[in-house]
This record gives structure tokens, C-alpha cells and sequence, in this order.
């Protein structure tokens, strides 16, 4: 059994045994993060905590922090709203709010299931963007026992006087679509789903990238889309706005494609962007997915996760240098050393443990900040793409290559460049409270986004964060190698 000596889990794929085939590996890889997922959860009882970001010098200071002195925060507040994003965390402060019916690849999870990857959300936030965030699981059950849109929705409503943003995560479809744009209309703050528009967002990104490796152009090329939930339909959407061809795209979902003799889809009112794509898209009226890939440039699947949902044959039926985004998490549609075999030019997945991780990631730390910075009322689509072109920026001042689409996550100058492009946009769009210089914006993204990063490692040093041993590490390695082989 290999031994771990590093912590920073660098090379999984050297861990496993050198007589396992490259599915074997890539096998080993998901579950091994998986057993290491709930060993470190147990490990430390969650991801988050509370800590105060005010000092403490004296008996008095808490008559400052709480009464009497604070009653004159209170009506400062209450004579002027506004004030509440200035003295008190509010300005920094984002809710991640799900009911769990559709977490990850794994579906309904109950309300309580969605938790570790709302904590995950708050992890993110705080680290990468400088972010606070509190992950908020609800039961939104109505009486016959299915979320109700609507309770999501006056919960948002309820809780928008105490935060800055809400970021909306793993909720099915077609609910989904009902609550962000009616959150987006009628709440003061922004409003993100980050499955549909974090994902949107970068999945354009790395297209934008993947498009110039490859020597094409975004009007030009056919895009196969399989899958039409939430994140597909968005990622459709803003490549429509960025310049791609309606004439030129098809998608499918489960029953065939998307166009224009879909009656299932246009009976039902909740599935309106479903039906929006039937009207612009695949004039051809292309009904699976198979022949939608022949001949294709693109593949963009975010689906059924594999890794034998997209076929080999699909991919070598595409176009040279074909570019395939195959994002199912936890495991992809296709492993990507099976697609560059079957003939693929650029593969890309959600994960950071394979190349070229097109993940919402990326995004949404970036982002989330530069609207809070300004104050923002929503996030814009236009928010959305020049976010995008702000993650493609970055990774093609470091050279790209079929490998090298999109940063990674460790790639620190993303999230302020994000911020900046968000910011600006928002006050071009005239949704900012707040104006800011671009200069300004970076400074103090920048500025918070060290100054987390700073403290983890603090308390990391000073040992207030617990470090885990290898020799727990090296159990869930062997665990995993177990159920491979």
C-alpha cells in the first residue's frame, strides 16, 4: 500500500496500484475522495464555524458589541435601511439556501442531505472570494409531500434584511426556474442559482478558451447539448448571447430533442425555458443525441453521470478537433482518457482531478464578491459573461493549451479579476448601489480575499484547525483500492 506523505493530496493517480487499467484509476480516484470526504467530515464535525471578526479589550466592549451601545446601530438602521449593508455583516454576507432535491448526482437527499455541499459553498466563499456564507437547508414539502416552490421563494423573501446575496443550489427542476427569476425580480438583493448560472458562467469560459485552441469560432461551429435541466439551459442561453448560432445547436434530454414538435414540453407551463430552446434551437428537429454529435464541434453534457453515458462512438463521430464538456458530477459522462481514444481534441470536466476542471467553482467566489462590493441590487446576465471572459482572461495569460482551458482553482489572481468584471458591469447595467473604480474593486477583493486565506492558515499553524494524520488518509485509500479490485 503506498504511503501518503503529503497532505496536499497532489498525483492522486500515482496512489493506486501500477496493474490498474486507466478505468480502474479513475474509479479509484472518486471513490478515494469520497472516503476521504466523510472521514475528514466526521474528523472535524463539518467545515465551518462562527468566529467574531470584532476585538475584545475590556468588560466594556461588551456593552459596545451588544446593550446599550448598540441599540444606537439599531436605529441608525431602522431610520436608514441602507446603513445595515455598512454596519453589520450584512455587506459580506451571502445565504446558501437549498431544499436538497437535487444535490449533485445524487438527487433528493432530504432537507438535512444538502448540508455538506452548502458547507462546501461557505468554504468556498470564504476562502476563495473573502466571502461569508451560511449554508441554510429548508423543508419546503407542501401537503402532498413535494417541495413547493413557492415556500423557497418567501423564505428567500424573509431572509434578504439579514444578507447581502443568496446563492440558490440543488434544486430541481422544473422548480427551479420559477424561483430564480421570481427572486430576481422581486428581491433588493442578488439572487444566484450557481447550478444554472455559476455553471453557465464557466462552462462559456472554457468554451471561449477551448474554441481558440481549437481554432473556431463561436458563431460557426454545431454544439450537441445532452441534458436540459437547469445548467444546460443557462449554458445554452448566455452562448446564444455570447454570438453562438441557434441554427447550429441542438439539445436533448431524456425523451429526444429539443425543437419544435415537443408537446410534452410546451403543454407545461413550469418547463417555459425548455420550450424557448424548442423554438430557437435544432431547426432540423433532431431527436437523439447520437445524431446530434455527428459532425458536431461541441459537446456540452451535463447529464446522467457515467461513465458510460456518452459512447466512444458518439465522440469519434464529431468533427476535427472536437471540444467535449462532459461536467456530470461525481463521475462524467465519458472518463476523458476514453474520449482523446475515441478521437477528442479538448475534454473537460467538473473535477479538479482530471484536466481542464470547468467548474462553477471558478465563478461564483468572484462574482458573489463583486456584487456585494458595489452593493448590487441582482446579477445581470451581462454579469454573468463578462465573469466568463474575465476566468477565460486569466487562464490565457498563462498560455493555453488542449490541456489548459480554464484556471485553476489555485490560480489566486481569478476571483479579484472576476470581482473587478462583475463590479463594472453591474454599473454599466444600473444595478449597483455602490460605484467603484475597477482599480477599487480589485484593491479590496483582493484585499479580503488574503486576508481568509490568511486566517486559515493561521489557524491552521496555531493548530485550531486539527491536521488530519496520513495514516487516515492512507485507510481511505485502501478502501478504496478494495472496491476497485
Amino acid at each position: 500500500m503506498p504511503k501518503i506523505n503529503d497532505l496536499k493530496l497532489e498525483n492522486i493517480k500515482a496512489l493506486f496500484p501500477e496493474d490498474f487499467t486507466p478505468d480502474q484509476v479513475a474509479k479509484g480516484q472518486t471513490l478515494f475522495l469520497k472516503e476521504v470526504a466523510e472521514t475528514m467530515h466526521e474528523f472535524y464535525g463539518g467545515k465551518m464555524q462562527t468566529i467574531p471578526k470584532a476585538g475584545y479589550y475590556g468588560f466594556n466592549w461588551f456593552n459596545v458589541w451588544y446593550s446599550p451601545g448598540v441599540s444606537k446601530v439599531s436605529t441608525d438602521i431602522r431610520d436608514n435601511p441602507e446603513r445595515s449593508f455598512d454596519l453589520s455583516n450584512r455587506g459580506n454576507l451571502v445565504a446558501v439556501v437549498s431544499d436538497s432535491t437535487r444535490v449533485l448526482g445524487d438527487g433528493d437527499c432530504g432537507p438535512s442531505g444538502g448540508l455538506g455541499v452548502m458547507e462546501g459553498k461557505a468554504y468556498l466563499m470564504k476562502y476563495l472570494g473573502g466571502v461569508d456564507a451560511i449554508a441554510l437547508c429548508i423543508d419546503a414539502k407542501g401537503e402532498d409531500g413535494k417541495s413547493d416552490p413557492k415556500k423557497i421563494i418567501d423564505f428567500v423573501k424573509m431572509i434578504q434584511p439579514s444578507v447581502g446575496g443568496v446563492n440558490l443550489e440543488d434544486i430541481s427542476q422544473p422548480n427551479c426556474f420559477e424561483v430564480l427569476d421570481t427572486l430576481r425580480d422581486e428581491c433588493e438583493i442578488p439572487v444566484w442559482h450557481d447550478d444554472a448560472q455559476g455553471t453557465g458562467c464557466v462552462t462559456l469560459a472554457g468554451l471561449i478558451n477551448a474554441l481558440k485552441v481549437a481554432d473556431k469560432q463561436i458563431g460557426d461551429v454545431r454544439i450537441a447539448m445532452l441534458g436540459a435541466g437547469a445548467s444546460n439551459t443557462t449554458i445554452a442561453s448566455l452562448i446564444l448571447q455570447a454570438g453562438g448560432d441557434p441554427a447550429k445547436m441542438v439539445m436533448c434530454d431524456s425523451k429526444g430533442g429539443l425543437h419544435t414538435d415537443r408537446a410534452d414540453i410546451e403543454a407545461d407551463k413550469a418547463f417555459y425555458k425548455k420550450w424557448d430552446l424548442c423554438q430557437r434551437t435544432n431547426p432540423g428537429k433532431i431527436d437523439s443525441i447520437e445524431e446530434a454529435m455527428k459532425g458536431a464541434d461541441v459537446l456540452i453534457a451535463l447529464s446522467r453521470p457515467g461513465p458510460d453515458t456518452v459512447k466512444p462512438e458518439w465522440v469519434s463521430s464529431m468533427a476535427e478537433k472536437a471540444i467535449c464538456f462532459v461536467c456530470a458530477n461525481p463521475v462524467p459522462e465519458i472518463y476523458p482518457h476514453t474520449a482523446k481514444e475515441a478521437g477528442a481534441y479538448i475534454v473537460a470536466t467538473g473535477r479538479g482531478d482530471f484536466p481542464n476542471q470547468v467548474n462553477n467553482s471558478l465563478c461564483f467566489p468572484g462574482l458573489l464578491k463583486g456584487a456585494l462590493l458595489v452593493k448590487a441590487r441582482k446579477i445581470t446576465d451581462k454579469m454573468a459573461i463578462a465573469a466568463a471572459y474575465a476566468i477565460a482572461g486569466t487562464a490565457e495569460k498563462r498560455g493555453l493549451t488542449p490541456d489548459y482551458i480554464a484556471p485553476q482553482m489555485d490560480e489566486t489572481e481569478t476571483f479579484p479579476a472576476v470581482a473587478k468584471a462583475v463590479a463594472m458591469q453591474a454599473q454599466i447595467d444600473g444595478v449597483a448601489r455602490t460605484m467603484l473604480s475597477g482599480d477599487e474593486v480589485y484593491a479590496q477583493a483582493k484585499k479580503e480575499i488574503d486576508e481568509s486565506r490568511n486566517l486559515t492558515h493561521h489557524l491552521i499553524e496555531e493548530e485550531y484547525i486539527k491536521k488530519p494524520t496520513p495514516e487516515m488518509l492512507e485507510a481511505c485509500l485502501e478502501k478504496a483500492i478494495a472496491q476497485v479490485g
